[in-house]
């Protein structure tokens, strides 16, 4: 009882990691970004070696770690970098600018280095660490003073990736897991940026208390960033065409509580927008049978799970045993989200309508889905709708006949003018440019995606 309790009380506190847990790793400074759940059983793969997770239960979100040698081997350690350290090279770094060296003397022959792989292996073997093995490196150098600062930090930097990584732990919220899933699998969130994700919140007034409606075709991100706004108060509503929602794996990494779990539902289209000849019964009655046949057809419920499973085995995880899974099931069961909304809500916001709506379906023909959601809004409800490209090459029909989206966003924005449907309409498009901040070297990035999508935005108005 008191380990359940202690649990518990783990779990309330969002600023430090717990059994069972979601977490971005950040490894060197960006260069690899794993999604993992923690468990005693969980590794994280370094170099050719695995180490355990269980160092990163309960420490808080932000934390450092390195791997340190001890008497079972490697292992992930805490550290905390050295404030006075960083001022000093900033000292040095602003002193170089009167330090008139360049890099012109020295030649690529790869005899500069006189340690060799065998020594470094042989330093391994005696314990060295990470740091150790940099410094034995740049003082075997025979072109390290004669570099720049610049120069020589640029090599401190590569060396200390291969030899000595480090690990952040970040905690997943809407702007690291959009960052990261852009960096890495951008296809799978639609391509949605960072910067456009914020304009989509912003744009339709997500706020506490807020019932959005949402179609998200973007793995989950959406709704996962909406839910997270709204903080446990108001609901956020997916709904989906035909008779199976839209995956939302991505909201089971926000470490969401039961009672933000509990504001997050699904109702199909037809659901939400019933016509006086079909009644809710029927529909239940419907996906009942439904139900009933899956589980009469073995060949049937066995491709539902594979589709159900298939999904999740493509996210950037680190494998958990299936040992470890249940043991964080026993010690805290967390609500699923996504159930389906009840009745009572649903006759509710059918007679109210929906205070925001918010549109990510690339695959979809937005004109046609919003005339169908349009009677769910209620009056002077903003609206914002995101499409990766503001107009669709026309194709060849008889090559793909299902191309049939020529310009989404504004043959949606055209019909809204002349309908006096809404009014602030607008087409936005996003722009961002990153900057490498550094002492004496602040300039944009040299690569950069330039390109962020477009949101259609405005305002529903009462039209006779």
């Amino acid at each position: 009882m008191s380990q359940n309790n202690s649990q518990a009380g783990i779990i309330q506190n969002p600023r430090v990691t717990w059994e069972g847990c979601s977490v971005l790793l950040d490894i060197n400074d960006g260069d690899r970004l794993v999604f993992a759940r923690l468990s005693a059983a969980s590794t994280l793969k370094l170099g050719n070696k695995n180490f355990s997770l269980q160092p990163l239960i309960g420490c808080p979100f932000g934390s450092s770690f390195q791997i340190e040698i001890g008497d079972k081997g490697p292992f992930l350690s805490r550290f905390v970098a050295s404030i006075e350290g960083n001022n000093a090279q900033e000292k040095e770094d602003f002193e170089s600018q009167e330090i008139s060296k360049d890099n012109r003397a020295l030649v690529d022959n790869n005899k500069a280095q006189s340690l060799t792989c065998e020594d470094i292996d042989a330093m391994r073997r005696q314990g060295a660490t990470g740091d150790e093995i940099v410094d034995a490196l740049i003082k075997n150098s025979a072109t390290f003073e004669k570099k720049t600062l610049f120069s020589q930090e640029k090599y401190k930097l590569k060396k200390q990736k291969k030899y000595a990584p480090k690990v952040l732990l970040r905690r997943p919220v809407a702007r690291s897991i959009c960052e990261a899933y852009f960096k890495k699998y951008p296809a799978r969130i639609g391509f949605l940026r960072v910067d456009t994700l914020s304009l989509l919140l912003s744009m339709a007034n997500v706020s506490a208390n807020s019932d959005v409606l949402v179609v998200d075709m973007v793995g989950g991100l959406l709704t996962g960033a909406v839910a997270e706004r709204l903080g446990g108060t108001g609901y956020v509503c997916g709904t989906y065409l035909g008779g199976t929602p839209y995956p939302m794996d991505i909201v089971r990494i926000f470490n969401f509580s039961d009672e933000v779990c509990n504001r997050i539902v699904r109702s199909a289209l037809t659901e939400l927008s019933l016509t006086p000849t079909v009644t809710l019964e029927q529909i239940h009655q419907q996906e009942n049978e439904l139900n009933m046949e899956c589980l009469s057809n073995p060949q049937m419920s066995s491709s539902v799970s594979m589709e159900e499973i298939s999904p999740s085995e493509k996210e950037v995880s680190v494998p958990v045993p299936e040992n470890a899974v249940s043991l964080v099931n026993k010690m805290g069961k967390s609500t699923k989200a996504g159930n389906k909304a009840s009745r009572q809500a649903i006759e509710l916001w059918k007679e109210n309508g929906f205070s925001s709506l918010i549109i990510a379906a690339p695959e979809l023909d937005i004109w046609s889905l919003l005339q169908d959601i349009w009677p769910l809004l209620s009056n002077s409800a903003p609206f914002a709708i995101y499409h990766q490209y503001l107009q669709v090459a026309p194709c060849d029909s008889s090559l793909m006949p299902s191309c049939i989206l020529m310009m989404p966003l504004a043959t949606c924005m055209h019909n809204l003018q002349l309908g006096k449907m809404a009014i602030g309409l607008q087409i936005s498009e996003p722009w961002l440019r990153e900057y490498q901040v550094l002492p004496s070297r602040t300039h944009p990035c040299m690569q950069m995606n330039a390109f962020g999508g477009y949101i259609l935005s405005g305002t529903k108005i009462c039209s006779s």
